[in-house]
């Protein structure tokens, strides 16, 4: 049964309509907080132009992409998709804003307000963020949450090294020589462009944006086109919480409509990439064309080594946080594991337990452990691998399928294949996905050894009761990114950044500060004597 509140009277209200009136506001607010506070039900998706200038703006060419949950396979939204026009646009917003210096002119300290009221904005919306970006790329909404604290996060610590970039102007250089003065100041860049992956939308693209911004730049930001929703919202807090106009602005789009023409233009001052190996090798391409600095945040098959003196529960846990978090969509997965043939056997087991009782399904349930792969052509890359590990011979230890309580979405369950050979093509390549590939070992250089034989270098891992002998390890493995009886945990102060075909350059902590800046010698002739290099012309 339906009931209506009192009529509303003309003039003085009644008691009877106060009542009526708050008790309506109060139901709409409790709706709203119960609606953000539900992490398992979906939000509708807002729909945004693109961010150019402090405004939002519809693509030259009117066309948009579609968003498509990867646990419904259904349509709930659409992004803009700019082309080069909008990138044209974008770009000229950004070097408008850095020649009037409305944001490269402030001081550190200036700067660090802004960021801290943005790291603010994204803690008071953390729950809606995390709850679109789930929607979007399909991680669990336990871990979506996480990131957005890391989000704030690292505009916070950003926000601290922008305050302590003031105090380090005119740092003074003894150059050895009492007539002269030298002194180094450091000035951003210009115009940076940002491209950005999909498996962690907004966190990637603060781990570019913040630095970027801290050091005075102004931004043109792409994120991939599988997941931008979260990075359109960005520009909003960015702007409520003072970003200027300008100073950030956000193109989506494909990649070569929107990312092309942005790595390649030549009013960009640098270019920050994260993604896949093959799009790293042409946006650097790009970059260097125009003799532009790049950083590269590629591909990676790191390996995960466990020695037989191991706790094998604890390792075993490490291993599935290291392959299959972020539904295995991680560029530093520890998707390689060895372990020694002594207690190989042992390992497997309480492996295949462990794998077969992570809880998948719907990525906005609260303890949801494995959601969907981002999409079709991912489901389908992920399948194949499968197929080709089976054809290769190595077994399969579980997983492999769709999981049965899962009939639509973009699933499979955690995989693990074991008695896999160097040789295999799932060994040795990039999957992006929960599949697992497990060899053994007998010796600790001959560990070392299969773990560096491998066109990555991105990261890896030792377990180990000897420290020792994982200190040996850490110093061996060819890789930027080492962890010691753990796996994948990162953190915004320290370095990150691979070798070989990871990549090159460093991203957070002071390193990715330094990124974004360009150090400028400034000497000063300070004595009172003339600089007598040349003899007096003669008088005759």
């Amino acid at each position: 049964m339906h009931t209506s509140p009192p009529p509303i009277k003309h003039g003085v209200p009644t008691s009877t309509t106060l009542e009526a009136e708050v008790l309506l506001t109060r139901r709409s607010t409790l709706l709203q907080d119960f609606q953000l506070a539900s992490s398992s039900m979906a939000l509708p998706i807002p729909e945004r132009g693109l961010f150019i200038n402090g405004k939002w703006v519809q693509p030259v060419r009117g066309k948009y992409l579609d968003v498509v949950s990867p646990a419904t396979e259904a349509v709930i939204g659409r992004i803009p998709a700019g082309t080069q026009e909008d990138v044209e646009a974008a770009v000229a917003a950004a070097v408008a804003a850095h020649k009037r210096g409305i944001w490269a002119r402030k001081t550190g300290k200036e700067r660090s307000v802004v960021l801290r009221a943005l790291a603010q904005k994204v803690r008071d919306n953390k729950t809606r963020l995390a709850n679109y970006e789930t929607q979007d790329m399909g991680k669990p909404i336990d871990e979506a949450e996480w990131d957005m604290d890391d989000v704030a996060g690292c505009f916070d610590y950003y926000a601290g090294l922008a305050e302590q970039l003031d105090a380090r102007q005119y740092t003074p250089i003894d150059v050895g020589m009492d007539e002269f003065r030298v002194k180094v100041r450091r000035e951003p860049l210009g115009v940076v462009a940002l491209i950005t992956p999909w498996n962690y939308p907004l966190l990637m693209a603060t781990w570019k944006v913040a630095p970027a911004l801290a050091a005075g730049n102004s931004c043109v930001l792409k994120p991939s086109e599988m997941a931008s929703i979260t990075c359109l919202e960005l520009a909003d807090l960015a702007l409520q919480a003072g970003v200027p106009p300008g100073v950030l602005n956000v193109v989506t789009g494909l990649g070569a409509d929107a990312g092309a023409p942005l790595s390649s233009h030549p009013a960009v001052a640098k270019v920050a990439f994260t993604g896949s190996t093959v799009t790293g090798k042409r946006v650097a391409q790009a970059a260097i064309a125009n003799l532009r600095p790049a950083t590269m945040e590629l591909g990676g098959k790191s390996c995960l080594i466990i020695f037989d003196d191991a706790d094998l529960d604890k390792a075993v846990e490490w291993v599935m946080f290291g392959a299959f978090w972020t539904n295995g969509q991680i560029c530093s997965s520890t998707s390689r594991i060895l372990i020694h043939e002594r207690v190989a056997d042992t390992f497997y087991s309480k492996l295949r337990s462990r794998a077969q009782s992570i809880n998948i399904g719907d990525p906005l349930q609260p303890g949801c452990r494995m959601g969907p792969v981002v999409s079709a052509s991912q489901y389908d890359r992920v399948r194949t691998y499968v197929q080709v590990g089976q054809d290769d011979g190595a077994t399969l230890l579980t997983g492999g399928r769709r999981p049965p309580n899962c009939p639509k979405g973009y699933y499979m369950e955690p995989t693990v294949f074991v008695n896999v050979k160097p040789h295999m093509r799932i060994w040795k390549e990039e999957i992006f996905g929960p599949v697992l590939s497990v060899g053994t070992f007998s010796s600790e250089s001959e560990a070392v050894q299969l773990a560096n034989d491998s066109e990555f270098g991105l990261a890896g891992a030792v377990i180990s009761a000897d420290l020792e002998r994982c200190k040996r390890v850490a110093e061996a493995l060819e890789c930027g990114i080492v962890w010691v009886n753990c796996s994948q945990p990162c953190f915004c102060q320290a370095p990150w950044g691979g070798n070989k075909s990871s990549g090159f350059g460093r991203e957070l902590g002071e390193w990715g500060l330094e990124n974004f800046l360009s150090v400028k010698q400034v000497t000063e002739y300070v004595s009172p004597n003339i600089w007598d290099w040349y003899s007096p012309q003669s008088k005759l």
